[in-house]
């Protein structure tokens, strides 16, 4: 059954070109049934610090005014949150990305940092990405959202799933982490994040280097975790991903055109971009730059067995 909610709308009209999904693709965890991707813009449910709820967000390729439609008791939160996310507010003057960057940069003036404010949801997902591939990751957590999280059953989207909040990823039993592919030591890390989750939202209005210091005191979150969960949660445009596969070798290989590099390297390299270095890594990630591939590739681990 629909319930009917109230709706509220909001339009944002900003003096810049928007580049939606070079901004907000990194929040879209694979297929996660909490999203649903539309022809010029998305809808997503949300848990927020009042409640579930869905936005629906469009911009208007003519003259760029986007416009959003919130649902639920979170729609109003979710509404004042608009900007952020769109990263409206994110200052990129002072940022000179040097070749081959630039040209993508020029292409596409528009992308920026977002910035959710919802700290658990965020983190959730990266911790299932440590160590593991992305396809492996996104497949876990789309499993646990639908086996534990619930259809909204609201608004325009009523069949969007909202993902369990932290006392429901606290009771996830442990045979439900197995079959969804996550090893315990993921597992142990989000239920021990959990009981904390309320003070974790308090972080997004904490000065950055107090609130990834307060995240990684957390049990098994590092800096490669807490980066990542900065770069969405926090729009931190200065947070690296140190420590991934990838993140050095691509971002030495666009820079320098070697194929050896690593996070050494790679923070050398970006030091004098400081307090962008996030941008450089995000431009690597969005023009596809990376070495050639060799040899097999990597297939996964499977936790489940047979």
């Amino acid at each position: 059954m629909t319930v009917q909610v109230p709706t509220l709308r909001r339009t944002l009209e900003l003096e810049r070109p928007i580049d939606l999904w070079g901004t907000i693709g990194p929040l879209v965890f694979g297929q996660d049934p909490s999203w649903r991707r539309l022809r010029n813009g998305y809808a997503k449910a949300s848990r927020t610090p009042q409640g579930i709820g869905v936005e629906v967000v469009t911009v208007s390729a003519a003259d760029g005014v986007v416009a959003g439609e919130f649902h639920g008791p979170g729609g109003q939160w979710l509404a004042t949150r608009l900007g952020d996310l769109l990263g409206a507010d994110d200052d990129v003057s002072g940022f000179d990305p040097p070749p081959p960057l630039d040209a993508t940069w020029r292409r596409r003036p528009g992308m920026r940092v977002p910035k959710t404010g919802l700290l658990f949801e965020a983190l959730v997902p990266v911790v299932l990405s440590q160590k593991v591939t992305g396809v492996e990751a996104f497949a876990s957590y789309r499993r646990l959202v639908r086996w534990h999280g619930r259809p909204v059953g609201f608004g325009p989207f009523p069949e969007l799933f909202v993902p369990p909040s932290p006392a429901g990823w606290a009771a996830v039993p442990q045979w439900d982490w197995h079959r969804a592919g996550v090893g315990p030591q993921r597992a142990r890390t989000i239920v021990g994040a959990a009981p904390r989750a309320e003070s974790l939202e308090r972080l997004v209005d904490a000065p950055l280097p107090a609130a990834r210091r307060a995240l990684g005191s957390l049990a098994g979150i590092g800096g490669w975790t807490v980066a990542e969960v900065a770069q969405r949660a926090l729009g931190d445009a200065d947070a690296v991903s140190v420590g991934d596969f990838h993140v050095g070798r691509n971002v030495v290989y666009a820079l320098t055109g070697r194929t050896d590099g690593g996070d050494d390297e790679m923070l050398a390299l970006i030091a004098a971009f400081a307090p962008h270095r996030h941008r450089i890594q995000r431009l690597v990630e969005v023009a596809r730059l990376a070495p050639p591939r060799r040899g097999p590739r990597y297939r996964g681990l499977d936790f489940r067995g047979r």
